[in-house]
C-alpha cells in the first residue's frame, strides 16, 4: 500500500510513519508536512534515505499543490494527522487553528476524493466530548461538546469529514484518541516540557489545583491502533482509541519529579487556563472488540523509558529550543535537490 501521511514531521506523525515502515516491508509512504514550529524533520532523519519513503514540504490548505502531489504520488489511502494542537495556542489565535485544521481537512477531503483514495483516516481527539465529570466515560456515540477553539476546530473537521462520507461516498473514518506520550513530542506538552524544565533545575507550573484527569496512552499503541483502523476499519465510523491510564496532572507531575531525581518544591501552582476541562475518559470497547486492538505499552514502564528518551536525546531538545531544528529541510532537502 501506499499511503499519504499528512503532518508526517509532527510528533505522533512521525511515530506513526516509523512505525508503519517498520511493521509493512511493501508499504510506502508520502510524507506531507508544511514545517510549522511543531514540524521536526529530524524526528525522521533516519528515514531520509529509504526509498520507500518520500517527502513534500507543503501546505495542505493549498488546493492547488495537494492536487499535485496526490496526481504525482497517487496514494491508496490518506491518514490526516496535520493540525494546530496547543489549546494555549489557540487561545491565542483561535483563527490560525480554524484555517489549518478545518480548511486543510476540506482540501485534502476534495484531494482525496479527486484522485479515487480507497480510505481516508481522520486522525481526531477525545477534546471533542467536552469535559466529564467524576465519573462516566467517551463513547463514540457522546455528544461533541467542544470547550476550546482547538477542540472545536477539530469538531468541525470531524464532521467535514462525516459530510464528505455521506455526500461523496468517501470512504472515511475517524479516530479520537485521548492524550500521547513518547518520543519526539514537541517540548511545549506537558511530559516533555516538564523533564526539560527539570533538566534545566527550573520549576514546572501546574495549572490551578492540578487534578484534572487525562487519560495517557503510548505513541507507539495509538500508531498501532490507528494502522489496525487503516487496514480493517468499517468506513463511515468513529474508533475511540484509549490508554486505560486515568492519571490527575499533578500524579503525573509527581511521577515525572521522582523520575528526574527532583524535590517537589519544584511544582509551581499557577491560575487555571480559561476553558480547561476537568477530565477525560475514552470507552475503547468499540476498537478492542471489532479489531481487537488493546494497548500493550505498560504506563509505568512507557513513562520511564519515555523520560529517559529526553535524557539520552538532550541535543534534540535543545535544537528545538534554540531554533536549529528548522534548519534540517535545507541541510538534508533542499541542498541535496541542488546538487
Amino acid at each position: 500500500m501506499r499511503i499519504l501521511v499528512a503532518g508526517g514531521a509532527g510528533f505522533i506523525g512521525s511515530n506513526f510513519i516509523r512505525y508503519i515502515l517498520g511493521a509493512h516491508d511493501d508499504w510506502s509512504v508520502v510524507n506531507v508536512d508544511k514545517l510549522t514550529y511543531a514540524g521536526n524533520l529530524a524526528n525522521l532523519a533516519d528515514k531520509a534515505g529509504d526509498p520507500r519513503y518520500v517527502f513534500h514540504r507543503a501546505d495542505i490548505c493549498d488546493a492547488a499543490e495537494m492536487s499535485r502531489i496526490f496526481a504525482g504520488e497517487k496514494p491508496e489511502a490518506v491518514v490526516n494527522f496535520a493540525a494546530e494542537t496547543h489549546v494555549d495556542r489557540s487561545i491565542d489565535d483561535p483563527a490560525l487553528f480554524l484555517r489549518t485544521n478545518i480548511l486543510g481537512t476540506q482540501v485534502l477531503l476534495d484531494a482525496a476524493r479527486k484522485s479515487g483514495v480507497a480510505r481516508y483516516l481522520q486522525i481526531s481527539t477525545d477534546e471533542v466530548y467536552g469535559s466529564l465529570g467524576a465519573t462516566g466515560k467517551f463513547s463514540e456515540e457522546s455528544p461533541l461538546k467542544p470547550n476550546s477553539p482547538y477542540a472545536a476546530s477539530k469538531t468541525s473537521a470531524d464532521l467535514l469529514v462525516r459530510a464528505y462520507g455521506k455526500t461523496f461516498g468517501l470512504p472515511v473514518l475517524v479516530t479520537r484518541c485521548s492524550n500521547n506520550y513518547g518520543p519526539y513530542q514537541f517540548p511545549e506538552k506537558l511530559i516533555p516540557f516538564f523533564v526539560t524544565l527539570l533538566r534545566e533545575g527550573k520549576p514546572v507550573p501546574v495549572y490551578g489545583d492540578g487534578m484534572n484527569v487525562r487519560d495517557w496512552i503510548h505513541v507507539e499503541d495509538h500508531s498501532r491502533a490507528v494502522d489496525a483502523v487503516l487496514q480493517r476499519g468499517r468506513p463511515g465510523e468513529i474508533y475511540n482509541v484509549g490508554g486505560g491510564n486515568e492519571r490527575t496532572n499533578i500524579e503525573i507531575t509527581k511521577l515525572l519529579i521522582a523520575a528526574m531525581g527532583k524535590d517537589e518544591k519544584s511544582m509551581k501552582f499557577v491560575p487555571d487556563r480559561p476553558g480547561h476541562d476537568r477530565r477525560y475518559a475514552i470507552d475503547d470497547e468499540k476498537i478492542r472488540a471489532e479489531l481487537g486492538v488493546v494497548p500493550l505499552v505498560p504506563f509505568e514502564e512507557g513513562l520511564r523509558n519515555t523520560v529517559r528518551w529526553y535524557i539520552d536525546n538532550e541535543p534534540w531538545w535543545r535544537a528545538v529550543q534554540t531554533g536549529e531544528y528548522q534548519s534540517f529541510y535545507d541541510r538534508w532537502y533542499v541542498r541535496k535537490d541542488r546538487a
